[in-house]
């Protein structure tokens, strides 16, 4: 189990493939170039809540812990631990993804679980603590 902050080499296979699930799932879902960041909690391919980043907003530590914490609470209730992930163009400021890891993690402390936070963009996803990630030039369906 990995003792640093962030995803750790070697990735969990079913995690791995959870991943590349939702690298899959955004890149059919939005096909625009530019587009907003959505911040998700849940688990890839099941249930998920989402929350539309307005750019305009400039949310700090405090408030966006209590956002990641208000749609973890579903998912604890169910003793499923879920993961957490934004989508976002390419083109998206990276100081913004180690502030939601940053939140993810103080959430997780006050629920008592490790929550994991990645970036995913139509090609990619990446921790951006660790920057442990996975990255393809195209992305297709897995053929099982």
């Amino acid at each position: 189990m990995p003792t640093g902050p962030g995803l750790q080499e070697p990735v969990p296979y079913l995690l791995e493939r959870v991943l590349r699930g939702a690298v899959v799932a955004h890149a059919r879902a939005e096909r625009r170039r530019l587009h907003p960041m959505v911040l998700h909690v849940g688990l890839p391919g099941g249930r998920v809540r989402s929350f539309e980043l307005s750019p305009v907003d400039r949310l700090d530590h405090a408030l966006r812990t209590e956002i990641i914490e208000a749609m973890a609470r579903e998912h604890l209730a169910r003793d499923t631990v879920p993961l957490v992930w934004l989508t976002r163009p390419p083109t998206a400021p990276d100081d913004e993804d180690l502030d939601w890891a940053a939140a993810a993690g103080s959430a997780g402390g006050e629920l008592g679980v490790r929550l994991d936070a990645v970036v995913i963009t139509r090609r990619s996803w990446r921790d951006p603590r660790s920057g442990v990630g996975r990255s393809w030039t195209r992305i297709r369906a897995a053929t099982s």
